[in-house]
């Protein structure tokens, strides 16, 4: 792994639910020694990337990152674009709406809108999702270019519940199953007791870019629910395919055939 490719695995670390970490903990995790992990923290500090807390010494993400977030979503308005939709769509069906885009091999959670309901799904900004284990991942499978479905399939596919798809076979069965209903759906795949249903959201060559999902406690989903869920879905990804690329979604449709 080259200095870069250091650099970013320690950015990587920095999560929602650990957004702040110290010298030795990040050095632990990363299998660095510390020596190298101090270098690549001040270069890191030194473009704004991170930042130390002058009390507890410890590191988070630093403003920089949202100076280079604003920046592309200034050029590509994914998240302007996504928002009210998502939001729509949480208040149409009081469930758990989660937008991701995809990024260098993997579908990062940009946007949640959680349902009001207590009993609901929690999904964090910033989570990656897993391309073989989540209705999100499966759905983007369904719709992206065949050399992303050959990196799927040549990858180890972990399993994160006994529900979860690690064969070849029964991810490409899955795929295809989305590929001609629009939507994916996946019950606990990724964790017990959820079900969710996604949709992709296309460029303008007719590829998925990211994907939208309702994410739903399995006790208040049946298939009539989920097929419902899934139209939903598939209107509300389509608007923001329109929205992003200027055009109906039939024509990008249309062009990547």
């Amino acid at each position: 792994m080259g200095t870069v490719g250091k650099a970013i695995f320690l950015l990587e670390l920095f999560t929602a639910e650990e957004p702040e970490h110290g010298l030795s903990e990040l050095a632990r995790k990363a299998a660095f020694d510390k020596a190298t992990t101090r270098r690549l923290l001040v270069s890191l500090a030194t473009g704004g990337m991170v930042e130390q807390d002058a009390e507890s010494r410890r590191y988070r993400l630093g403003a920089g990152l949202s100076r280079l977030a604003r920046i592309r979503e200034m050029h590509f308005p994914f998240l302007k674009v996504t928002v009210p939709v998502a939001r729509g769509l949480a208040q149409e069906t009081g469930e758990t709406i989660h937008v991701s885009e995809y990024s260098a091999g993997a579908l990062a959670t940009v946007h949640v809108e959680l349902s009001a309901r207590a009993n609901r799904v929690n999904v964090d900004v910033g989570q990656l999702l897993p391309l073989h284990g989540t209705a999100s991942g499966i759905a983007f499978l369904a719709f992206s270019r065949p050399t992303v479905m050959e990196a799927c399939m040549r990858r180890a596919m972990a399993a994160f519940t006994p529900y979860t798809v690690t064969a070849p076979d029964a991810l490409m069965t899955a795929v295809q199953a989305a590929a001609a209903r629009g939507y994916s759906r996946s019950d606990q795949g990724y964790e017990e007791g959820v079900s969710s249903v996604a949709a992709p959201i296309l460029g303008v060559d007719g590829c998925a870019i990211g994907t939208l999902a309702i994410a739903s406690p399995l006790s208040r989903i049946d298939d009539t629910i989920a097929e419902a869920h899934g139209r939903a879905a598939i209107d509300a990804a389509r608007e923001i395919s329109a929205r992003l690329s200027g055009e109906p979604v039939a024509a990008a449709l249309e062009r990547a055939s």
